[in-house]
């Protein structure tokens, strides 16, 4: 057969332009049927089928516009060519348009099926698509401030998150948590992206206004993968009965949605956190500084929000919401900025206790409970059986799901603690710490690649992410021991964020943050020292401040230069201590001063006793990181042995986060014992599974 004639007669025939029409035709109807059918709730293997069957289609479309001419006039049958094609010696032809049909429809299925997957950006979650977004899914998003009053922002804050409170605690309905919406505009111009990014069919757009003791607030439902509007209402009402407002909204939007509603769920819509208006409002106030206070980290605007929660509750003592937010408030800064006492953590309690008496039906209560059994004290069981008390009255609370992971996390559950934190970032697809903190259960199992790819997620999430930043390094060091490529990552970071995670102590790392410890390992000390430059604005600060100075010296090999921060920083601590005997932070960086100021028994001791408080038993997570800093201490003082004996029980544990083979080769806070037979053969020992050696 002459394929040159061939392929001629299949231009004139048509044959081509008959193939491009039903691509371009075979396309669209995909695209119908992906974005309609959800609508319909009609299930996703019809949209299966009618692939399938376009794929099956296309070999013979190919044949029919063979075998008919396609003319102005429409079909024209071509026997008498056939004929003649046939005495030609070219019987065969229908054979290899049939086959080149087949190969050109399986050859766009698989390109179309494995390119997609090819070009998901790792480390995110896939896309998802049209056909598996669940019809019974929302998000509400930024309500706009159009008070004249701009300070009034607060307001529509408020307005946004009780509505979405109240949807959360729908079972039939998937809603999105505020913390993801928060990451968009009040009015996004690309309303299809928004509901591929967050998974959701309908999204809520609103607007307040407030004028002295009148409100108005305008919704509008929209159908966010057509871009089409359901509907639109405003209210104009008093301050007074702004909490119908966001009972009628939610309970319109179930109804459109068409969500089945328990009498419970029906009875929680309804319901008002508080009689007082007054008392609300101060309550707004509140949870507007407590955003700035989770995304700073900063003890001035933790305590400002708790004023705001302390004024709202003396106007409503039965204002349980408010007291559950305070409960919050202060377990968040007991345990990301500084320890509380044995005194004030049984306030706290009483406060919860309180909250949860007043309102046992309130979902937030129970997670605020939980939060203190789990920061307040570590009492995992009872925390867990809280957040699920909590899941059980508000199906949609990803804040509950996100601490049983931590929990679970802790107890070195790590699958369990994975599986939490997934569902949780579907429930908030766009928060950024659970995305770092998903990614930091990589670590310890040392999934190097897996913590990289993740962590590298949360970071395009919010570039300023600390958790992601030091996931990202853990992983480039402790799997790699590529010091270069941590300096060119680091390089990327705000220069202002030192990296510390306050909720993990125990290890010079920890001491002197990320940022600085980077430079440590380049052996870059003065680079290091310049992090820690500054004065520290609290007690906090500068003790943090001198102990990180201090332990960067000592490594550096410095201790004439690290007497005076050390002298300084002994008096600090030491009367830290007097106050608060077992905090375990404050003891890690006394060993480290004392270490410095050569007291090497009291720095041993000191050190071990911090390890025996919290045992990886208690804790899987610190409690590896104060053995870690135990044997860091031993390696300094001359134990040289025990520091060995904790350094092959890390490596065979759970615990890469802080012990790896390739960190163990760089790390210069293992220069006094690197030549020790021992430890070199540490770098060796194939019984040790750990991927990075």
């Amino acid at each position: 057969m002459n394929f040159g004639n061939f392929f001629a007669e299949m231009k004139r025939r048509n044959v081509y332009k008959v193939a491009v029409a039903y691509a371009i035709v075979g396309w669209l109807l995909v695209q119908v049927a992906t974005q309609v059918f959800p609508f319909f709730e009609i299930p996703n293997w019809a949209v299966r089928l009618i692939v399938l069957a376009i794929v099956i289609g296309f070999p013979i479309a190919l044949v029919l516009a063979w075998a008919f001419e396609l003319t102005p006039e429409g079909l024209k049958r071509t026997e008498d060519v056939d004929v003649a094609l046939q005495k030609r010696g070219r019987s065969h032809a229908w054979i290899y348009v049939v086959v080149l049909g087949a190969v050109l429809s399986l050859g766009l299925f698989f390109f179309g099926r494995y390119t997609a997957r090819d070009n998901a950006t790792p480390g995110q979650s896939e896309v998802v698509t049209g056909s598996s977004i669940p019809q019974k899914s929302i998000a509400v998003l930024p309500f706009e401030n159009l008070s004249d009053d701009k300070n009034a922002a607060y307001f529509a804050d408020g307005i946004q998150d009780e509505i979405l409170t109240k949807l959360a605690s729908i079972a039939d309905l998937k809603v999105i948590s505020r913390t993801s919406t928060a990451k968009y505009k009040s009015k996004p111009e690309d309303l299809k992206t928004v509901s591929q990014q967050l998974g959701v069919a309908t999204v809520l757009e609103g607007s307040v206004q407030k004028a002295g003791d009148k409100v108005r607030v305008n919704v509008q439902l929209i159908d966010a993968r057509a871009d089409s509007h359901l509907w639109a209402k405003s209210y104009d009402r008093d301050m007074k009965d702004v909490f119908a407002v966001e009972s009628e909204v939610a309970q319109e939007i179930a109804d459109s949605l068409q969500a089945k509603l328990s009498p419970a769920e029906a009875s929680t819509l309804a319901t008002a956190p508080t009689k007082d208006t007054a008392a609300y409002d101060l309550f707004l106030k509140g949870e507007f500084e407590e955003r700035l206070a989770d995304s700073s980290l900063e003890a001035e605007s933790f305590d400002r929000a708790a004023a705001w929660y302390r004024q709202a509750i003396a106007r409503d003592p039965s204002f349980a919401l408010a007291m559950a937010r305070l409960v919050q408030n202060r377990i968040q800064r007991h345990w990301f900025i500084e320890q509380m006492s044995e005194a004030e953590l049984a306030q706290v309690r009483s406060v919860a206790e309180r909250a949860v008496a007043l309102a046992p039906n309130l979902a937030q209560v129970h997670v605020a409970l939980g939060q203190f059994y789990y920061h307040g004290h570590r009492q995992y069981e009872q925390a867990l059986a809280e957040f699920e008390r909590a899941l059980q009255l508000q199906p949609n609370a990803s804040t509950a799901l996100e601490y049983s992971g931590y929990v679970h996390r802790r107890q070195g559950q790590w699958e369990r603690c994975q599986d939490e934190l997934k569902r949780a970032l579907d429930q908030d697809p766009r928060n950024a710490s659970i995305a770092a903190n998903f990614a930091n259960t990589y670590l310890p199992l040392r999934m190097w690649k897996e913590a990289e790819r993740t962590a590298r997620h949360a970071l395009e999430i919010d570039p300023h992410t600390a958790d992601g930043m030091r996931t990202l390094l853990g992983s480039i060091l402790n799997g790699r021991g590529n010091i270069n490529e941590a300096r060119r990552v680091l390089a990327t970071f705000p220069a202002e964020n030192k990296i510390l995670v306050n909720s993990n102590f125990g290890d010079v790392r920890d001491m002197t943050g990320d940022r600085a410890y980077v430079f440590v390992l380049a052996r870059d000390f003065e680079a290091a020292l310049k992090v820690w430059e500054a004065a520290g604005n609290t007690a906090v600060d500068e003790r943090r401040r001198l102990s990180a100075r201090v332990a960067i010296r000592v490594l550096g090999g410095d201790l004439i230069g690290a007497q005076a921060e050390a002298e300084k920083a002994r008096q600090l601590l030491e009367e830290r201590l007097r106050e608060l005997p077992n905090d375990i932070s404050s003891m890690t960086k006394l060993s480290w001063v004392y270490l410095a100021l050569k007291r090497h028994s009291d720095a041993t001791k000191l050190t071990r006793q911090a390890a025996n408080l919290l045992p990886p038993e208690k804790d899987a997570v610190v409690g590896n990181i104060l053995l870690a800093g135990l044997a860091e201490m031993e390696a300094h003082t001359g134990t040289t042995a025990d520091a060995i004996a904790i350094l092959r029980r890390l490596l065979s544990v759970p615990a890469g986060e802080v012990v790896s083979i390739a960190r163990l080769k760089i790390d210069p806070v293992w220069d006094p014992i690197r030549n020790d037979p021992g430890f070199q053969q540490l770098l060796t020992e194939t019984s040790i599974l750990d991927p990075s050696k």
